[in-house]
């Protein structure tokens, strides 16, 4: 029988059955995943390599098709929203950056304004103000007239997460978004995206491999393997010992941070052997 889903209070990403899988192969991807992306909460999606993490955000995003199964959003198949409407309702910060232009940092992130402004006008009065407030949330407004060609990777990583930013969407999906940053713009990215989700109910999607950095800001996490997923639920429920062996295939020692009372979970082989 089939797994019914609660619905939420109020409508946000609804998966449905869903299962991908590339045109040449008929073994499947992603194999029937079914959850919900509530609103207001920060989900990130963890497992190990090949597990299904990007190519189910490429489905949240539409970038692919399911072959079987949907994906709803706000009580609409994602199938039928137009790009420029989905571009209102859904923003994405890459993992792999290629900025080759020489446009400055400023119009890069002006870019997510691209959605709401009619073809040929001039950005608007509450575009500008979008945009600076998104490159003072990610600590990128002093790069705002350099040229994104001399930009470092961790400062254009800043940047596209501004450019998302700005485009003012529900819903923020990141591909590894501290990937590529030192540690204190890690810190400082993270906790950008908490004000982001408590100050204006945003839900926050991350694809993430870190699962310190996943337990101590995400509130709901998707813990996947072999394409399926494996547990879904608040953060300290599904990163449990047990739950983190069988996906991972290593064991862990889970202690506790004595300045945020939060968990850490550091990694060992089975037998301890180094």
């Amino acid at each position: 029988m089939k797994k019914e889903i609660k619905q939420a209070k109020e409508p946000g990403i609804l998966v449905d059955s869903l299962s991908w899988y590339p045109k040449k192969d008929k073994n499947p991807i992603l194999d029937k995943l079914n959850c919900l992306f509530e609103k207001g909460y920060i989900y990130g999606i963890i497992g190990p390599n090949g597990s299904g993490k990007t190519s189910f955000m490429k489905n949240i995003l539409r970038f692919i098709e399911p072959e079987e199964g949907k994906i709803v959003l706000d009580e609409i198949n994602l199938m039928n929203y137009k790009r420029k409407d989905l571009a209102k309702k859904i923003a994405l910060v890459p993992q792999n950056i290629r900025i080759e232009s020489s446009f400055l940092v400023k119009d890069i992130v002006m870019m997510g304004r691209i959605p709401y402004q009619k073809r040929f006008a001039d950005a608007s009065e509450i575009d500008r103000e979008k945009v600076k407030k998104a490159m003072l949330l990610t600590d990128c407004y002093e790069l705002r007239d350099k040229s994104v060609t001399t930009l470092s990777g961790g400062e254009a990583q800043r940047i596209v997460t501004a450019r998302a930013i700005a485009q003012d969407t529900q819903c923020l999906v990141l591909d590894e978004p501290t990937s590529s940053l030192d540690v204190k713009h890690q810190i400082e990215l993270m906790q950008a995206l908490v004000k982001l989700n408590e100050k204006k109910e945003k839900t926050i999607i991350a694809v993430l491999h870190d699962i310190n950095m996943a337990a101590q800001y995400c509130n709901r996490i998707i813990m996947m393997k072999n394409g399926r997923i494996h547990s879904n639920g608040k953060t300290e429920e599904v990163l449990t010992r047990e739950n983190l062996i069988d996906v991972y295939d290593v064991d862990f020692d889970i202690l506790e941070n004595p300045r945020t009372g939060k968990k850490y979970y550091v990694p060992f082989s089975k037998d301890k052997k180094v």
